[in-house]
Protein backbone atom coordinates (compact mmCIF):
# COMPACT_ATOMS: atom_id res chain seq x y z
CA UNK A 1 0.00 0.00 0.00
CA UNK A 2 0.87 3.76 -0.11
CA UNK A 3 -0.73 6.98 0.23
CA UNK A 4 -3.82 7.71 -2.39
CA UNK A 5 -3.87 11.68 -3.58
CA UNK A 6 -7.61 12.27 -4.55
CA UNK A 7 -7.62 15.15 -6.84
CA UNK A 8 -9.61 16.68 -9.96
CA UNK A 9 -9.54 18.78 -12.86
CA UNK A 10 -13.05 20.40 -11.66
CA UNK A 11 -11.32 21.96 -8.51
CA UNK A 12 -9.71 24.48 -11.08
CA UNK A 13 -12.95 25.87 -12.30
CA UNK A 14 -13.22 27.55 -9.01
CA UNK A 15 -12.26 30.75 -10.09
CA UNK A 16 -11.73 33.97 -7.83
CA UNK A 17 -11.43 37.38 -8.73
CA UNK A 18 -7.75 38.55 -9.53
CA UNK A 19 -5.76 39.43 -6.57
CA UNK A 20 -7.65 36.68 -4.21
CA UNK A 21 -5.70 34.55 -2.50
CA UNK A 22 -7.25 31.52 -2.63
CA UNK A 23 -6.86 31.55 -6.48
CA UNK A 24 -6.59 28.44 -8.82
CA UNK A 25 -2.48 28.94 -8.89
CA UNK A 26 -2.27 26.85 -5.77
CA UNK A 27 -3.19 23.76 -7.45
CA UNK A 28 -0.22 24.02 -9.89
CA UNK A 29 1.81 24.82 -6.55
CA UNK A 30 0.33 21.44 -4.69
CA UNK A 31 1.52 19.49 -7.89
CA UNK A 32 4.87 20.89 -7.97
CA UNK A 33 4.80 19.43 -4.46
CA UNK A 34 3.88 16.15 -5.10
CA UNK A 35 6.26 15.75 -7.84
CA UNK A 36 8.22 12.49 -7.76
CA UNK A 37 6.31 11.00 -4.79
CA UNK A 38 5.65 7.87 -4.78
CA UNK A 39 1.74 8.12 -3.93
CA UNK A 40 -1.08 6.55 -5.99
CA UNK A 41 -3.30 8.78 -7.99
CA UNK A 42 -7.05 8.98 -8.19
CA UNK A 43 -9.40 11.12 -9.38
CA UNK A 44 -12.38 12.74 -7.01
CA UNK A 45 -15.37 11.44 -7.73
CA UNK A 46 -18.61 14.01 -7.62
CA UNK A 47 -19.53 13.82 -3.89
CA UNK A 48 -22.89 13.11 -2.90
CA UNK A 49 -24.76 15.39 -1.45
CA UNK A 50 -25.98 12.99 1.15
CA UNK A 51 -23.08 13.72 2.76
CA UNK A 52 -23.00 16.89 2.57
CA UNK A 53 -26.79 16.83 4.39
CA UNK A 54 -24.66 15.06 7.38
CA UNK A 55 -23.20 18.07 8.37
CA UNK A 56 -25.28 21.22 6.55
CA UNK A 57 -29.32 21.61 6.06
CA UNK A 58 -31.16 21.17 2.56
CA UNK A 59 -31.59 24.98 2.71
CA UNK A 60 -28.65 25.81 2.70
CA UNK A 61 -27.38 23.42 0.63
CA UNK A 62 -29.93 24.86 -2.26
CA UNK A 63 -29.03 28.78 -0.96
CA UNK A 64 -25.19 28.12 -2.50
CA UNK A 65 -26.62 26.25 -5.91
CA UNK A 66 -29.07 29.09 -6.52
CA UNK A 67 -26.80 31.83 -5.86
CA UNK A 68 -24.18 30.23 -8.57
CA UNK A 69 -23.60 33.20 -11.54
CA UNK A 70 -23.75 32.25 -15.11
CA UNK A 71 -20.81 34.38 -15.52
CA UNK A 72 -18.47 36.05 -13.25
CA UNK A 73 -18.77 35.93 -9.66
CA UNK A 74 -21.46 36.22 -6.73
CA UNK A 75 -20.40 36.79 -3.64
CA UNK A 76 -21.32 34.96 -0.11
CA UNK A 77 -19.44 37.02 2.56
CA UNK A 78 -16.58 39.43 2.40
CA UNK A 79 -13.77 37.13 0.73
CA UNK A 80 -16.03 33.83 -0.20
CA UNK A 81 -17.22 34.48 -3.95
CA UNK A 82 -18.44 31.47 -6.14
CA UNK A 83 -17.82 31.23 -9.96
CA UNK A 84 -19.99 28.90 -12.58
CA UNK A 85 -17.40 26.05 -11.56
CA UNK A 86 -17.76 26.16 -7.68
CA UNK A 87 -20.38 23.81 -6.73
CA UNK A 88 -18.65 21.08 -8.97
CA UNK A 89 -15.41 21.98 -7.04
CA UNK A 90 -16.62 21.94 -3.92
CA UNK A 91 -18.31 18.63 -4.61
CA UNK A 92 -15.61 17.28 -5.83
CA UNK A 93 -13.88 18.33 -2.38
CA UNK A 94 -16.61 16.43 -0.73
CA UNK A 95 -16.46 13.57 -2.94
CA UNK A 96 -12.32 12.93 -2.31
CA UNK A 97 -12.61 12.83 1.21
CA UNK A 98 -15.40 11.06 1.39
CA UNK A 99 -13.53 8.51 -1.18
CA UNK A 100 -10.32 9.05 1.36
CA UNK A 101 -12.41 7.65 4.18
CA UNK A 102 -13.31 5.07 2.32
CA UNK A 103 -10.48 3.59 1.35
CA UNK A 104 -8.22 3.89 4.64
CA UNK A 105 -11.69 2.57 6.72
CA UNK A 106 -11.72 -0.18 4.92
CA UNK A 107 -7.83 -0.71 3.86
CA UNK A 108 -7.58 -0.11 0.97
CA UNK A 109 -4.58 2.46 2.14
CA UNK A 110 -3.45 3.73 4.97
CA UNK A 111 -3.03 7.41 4.67
CA UNK A 112 -4.33 9.90 2.10
CA UNK A 113 -4.25 13.27 0.96
CA UNK A 114 -7.12 15.05 -0.60
CA UNK A 115 -5.42 17.72 -3.25
CA UNK A 116 -9.17 19.90 -3.67
CA UNK A 117 -10.38 23.60 -3.42
CA UNK A 118 -12.17 25.35 -2.13
CA UNK A 119 -10.78 25.01 1.29
CA UNK A 120 -13.62 24.16 3.87
CA UNK A 121 -12.84 24.30 7.58
CA UNK A 122 -14.39 27.75 8.14
CA UNK A 123 -17.83 26.71 6.41
CA UNK A 124 -20.38 27.12 9.04
CA UNK A 125 -24.10 24.72 9.07
CA UNK A 126 -25.57 27.33 7.07
CA UNK A 127 -22.86 30.39 6.72
CA UNK A 128 -20.25 30.31 3.73
CA UNK A 129 -17.18 32.07 4.75
CA UNK A 130 -13.04 32.55 4.73
CA UNK A 131 -13.09 31.09 1.55
CA UNK A 132 -14.80 27.79 2.29
CA UNK A 133 -18.58 26.61 1.03
CA UNK A 134 -19.01 22.90 2.75
CA UNK A 135 -17.15 21.59 5.81
CA UNK A 136 -15.06 19.58 3.96
CA UNK A 137 -13.90 17.60 7.04
CA UNK A 138 -16.55 17.31 9.22
CA UNK A 139 -18.26 15.77 6.35
CA UNK A 140 -15.50 13.39 6.18
CA UNK A 141 -15.85 12.47 10.11
CA UNK A 142 -19.36 11.97 9.40
CA UNK A 143 -18.96 9.69 7.01
CA UNK A 144 -16.18 7.84 9.43
CA UNK A 145 -19.14 8.02 11.99
CA UNK A 146 -22.37 7.16 10.25
CA UNK A 147 -21.28 5.12 7.18
CA UNK A 148 -18.65 2.86 8.67
CA UNK A 149 -20.00 2.77 11.73
CA UNK A 150 -16.34 3.74 13.72
CA UNK A 151 -17.18 5.25 17.58
CA UNK A 152 -14.31 6.99 18.09
CA UNK A 153 -12.59 9.50 15.06
CA UNK A 154 -10.65 12.52 15.43
CA UNK A 155 -9.63 15.98 13.40
CA UNK A 156 -6.39 17.94 13.91
CA UNK A 157 -6.38 21.65 12.06
CA UNK A 158 -2.97 22.71 11.98
CA UNK A 159 -4.21 25.93 9.71
CA UNK A 160 -3.15 29.27 10.82
CA UNK A 161 -6.90 29.95 11.40
CA UNK A 162 -9.16 28.60 13.68
CA UNK A 163 -10.72 26.04 12.35
CA UNK A 164 -14.69 27.55 13.42
CA UNK A 165 -16.60 25.77 10.82
CA UNK A 166 -15.61 22.39 11.40
CA UNK A 167 -15.89 23.43 15.09
CA UNK A 168 -19.64 24.67 14.89
CA UNK A 169 -20.73 21.56 12.72
CA UNK A 170 -19.22 18.79 15.19
CA UNK A 171 -20.08 21.13 18.35
CA UNK A 172 -23.01 18.26 19.32
CA UNK A 173 -20.82 15.44 18.07
CA UNK A 174 -19.30 13.11 20.91
CA UNK A 175 -17.53 10.82 18.88
CA UNK A 176 -15.53 13.08 17.62
CA UNK A 177 -12.73 14.86 19.02
CA UNK A 178 -11.77 17.98 17.30
CA UNK A 179 -8.23 19.49 18.12
CA UNK A 180 -7.55 23.18 16.12
CA UNK A 181 -3.94 25.02 16.85
CA UNK A 182 -4.21 28.61 15.09
CA UNK A 183 -2.84 32.25 15.79
CA UNK A 184 -4.33 33.91 18.07
CA UNK A 185 -6.24 36.76 18.08
CA UNK A 186 -6.82 36.31 14.67
CA UNK A 187 -9.58 36.01 12.03
CA UNK A 188 -12.12 35.11 12.64
CA UNK A 189 -11.72 35.35 15.68
CA UNK A 190 -12.81 32.12 17.50
CA UNK A 191 -11.06 29.27 19.05
CA UNK A 192 -10.28 30.33 22.47
CA UNK A 193 -9.45 27.40 25.01
CA UNK A 194 -12.79 27.96 26.94
CA UNK A 195 -14.33 26.55 23.83
CA UNK A 196 -15.01 23.06 24.46
CA UNK A 197 -17.62 21.46 22.93
CA UNK A 198 -20.93 19.96 24.26
CA UNK A 199 -19.50 17.07 25.48
CA UNK A 200 -16.03 18.49 26.16
CA UNK A 201 -14.57 16.92 23.14
CA UNK A 202 -12.73 20.18 21.35
CA UNK A 203 -9.50 21.48 22.53
CA UNK A 204 -8.08 24.82 21.47
CA UNK A 205 -4.55 25.69 21.06
CA UNK A 206 -3.87 29.35 20.80
CA UNK A 207 -0.15 30.37 19.47
CA UNK A 208 1.03 33.84 19.63
CA UNK A 209 1.95 35.66 16.30
CA UNK A 210 5.49 35.67 15.97
CA UNK A 211 6.23 32.06 17.39
CA UNK A 212 7.84 29.04 15.03
CA UNK A 213 8.10 25.74 15.33
CA UNK A 214 9.76 25.45 18.74
CA UNK A 215 6.38 26.81 20.13
CA UNK A 216 4.24 24.45 18.39
CA UNK A 217 6.31 21.45 18.47
CA UNK A 218 6.10 22.56 22.77
CA UNK A 219 2.19 22.71 22.39
CA UNK A 220 1.78 19.98 20.86
CA UNK A 221 3.40 17.64 23.08
CA UNK A 222 1.75 19.02 25.98
CA UNK A 223 -1.78 19.41 24.81
CA UNK A 224 -2.71 17.74 21.42
CA UNK A 225 -0.87 14.52 21.65
CA UNK A 226 -1.97 13.88 25.22
CA UNK A 227 -5.62 14.34 24.03
CA UNK A 228 -5.54 12.13 21.20
CA UNK A 229 -3.88 9.07 22.97
CA UNK A 230 -6.95 9.80 25.57
CA UNK A 231 -9.38 9.32 22.74
CA UNK A 232 -7.62 6.49 21.24
CA UNK A 233 -9.20 7.76 17.43
CA UNK A 234 -9.68 4.67 15.14
CA UNK A 235 -9.06 7.54 12.14
CA UNK A 236 -7.26 10.29 12.31
CA UNK A 237 -8.26 13.58 9.90
CA UNK A 238 -6.12 16.15 9.05
CA UNK A 239 -6.88 19.89 7.92
CA UNK A 240 -3.93 20.40 6.61
CA UNK A 241 -3.43 24.55 6.35
CA UNK A 242 0.05 25.10 5.26
CA UNK A 243 -0.57 29.12 5.94
CA UNK A 244 1.37 29.18 9.13
CA UNK A 245 4.63 29.05 7.00
CA UNK A 246 6.88 31.77 8.05
CA UNK A 247 6.28 33.25 4.17
CA UNK A 248 2.95 33.54 4.00
CA UNK A 249 1.50 36.61 3.21
CA UNK A 250 -2.03 36.08 5.37
CA UNK A 251 -0.45 35.37 9.06
CA UNK A 252 2.28 36.19 11.41
CA UNK A 253 3.40 32.41 12.27
CA UNK A 254 6.87 31.02 11.61
CA UNK A 255 6.68 27.74 11.01
CA UNK A 256 9.00 26.01 8.20
CA UNK A 257 8.36 23.02 5.71
CA UNK A 258 10.09 20.66 8.03
CA UNK A 259 7.94 21.60 10.91
CA UNK A 260 5.13 20.04 9.08
CA UNK A 261 7.00 16.95 8.38
CA UNK A 262 7.51 16.74 12.34
CA UNK A 263 3.92 17.43 12.83
CA UNK A 264 2.87 14.96 10.14
CA UNK A 265 5.12 12.45 11.24
CA UNK A 266 3.69 12.40 14.75
CA UNK A 267 0.11 12.58 14.36
CA UNK A 268 0.45 9.38 12.12
CA UNK A 269 1.70 7.58 15.63
CA UNK A 270 -2.07 7.34 16.38
CA UNK A 271 -5.41 5.61 15.25
CA UNK A 272 -2.89 2.64 14.23
CA UNK A 273 -1.40 5.40 11.48
CA UNK A 274 -4.80 5.30 9.46
CA UNK A 275 -4.84 9.25 8.66
CA UNK A 276 -7.15 11.45 5.92
CA UNK A 277 -5.65 14.58 5.31
CA UNK A 278 -7.37 17.40 3.32
CA UNK A 279 -6.05 20.76 2.17
CA UNK A 280 -7.38 23.85 3.81
CA UNK A 281 -5.01 26.97 3.18
CA UNK A 282 -1.61 28.37 2.19
CA UNK A 283 -1.45 31.17 0.17
CA UNK A 284 2.32 31.48 -0.36
CA UNK A 285 2.84 29.31 -4.00
CA UNK A 286 6.66 28.31 -3.08
CA UNK A 287 6.05 27.77 0.52
CA UNK A 288 2.76 25.76 -0.21
CA UNK A 289 4.85 23.23 -2.88
CA UNK A 290 8.11 22.98 0.15
CA UNK A 291 4.73 21.92 2.53
CA UNK A 292 3.03 19.86 0.71
CA UNK A 293 6.01 18.31 -0.34
CA UNK A 294 7.26 17.79 3.38
CA UNK A 295 3.58 16.52 4.36
CA UNK A 296 2.85 14.43 1.95
CA UNK A 297 6.33 12.73 1.82
CA UNK A 298 5.81 11.55 5.56
CA UNK A 299 1.93 10.28 4.86
CA UNK A 300 3.77 8.41 1.81
CA UNK A 301 6.56 6.71 4.12
CA UNK A 302 3.83 5.78 6.89
CA UNK A 303 1.40 4.50 4.23
CA UNK A 304 3.69 1.68 2.77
Amino acid sequence: MTCIVYAHPDCARHVTPPGHPERVERLAAVEAGLAGLAVERRYCPMGDEADVLRCHPARYLARVKDALPEAGWAQLDGDTFLSPGSFDAAMRAVGGICAAVDAVVTGAARTAFVACRPPGHHAERETAMGFCLFGTVAIGAQRALDHHGLSRVAIVDFDVHHGNGTQDLLWDEARCLFASSHQMPFYPGTGRVAERGAHGQMLNVPLRAGSGGAEMRAAYERLVFPALEAWQPELLLISAGFDAHADDPLAGLEWQAEDYAWLTGRLCDFAGGRVVSTLEGGYDLSALAASVAAHVRVLEERGR
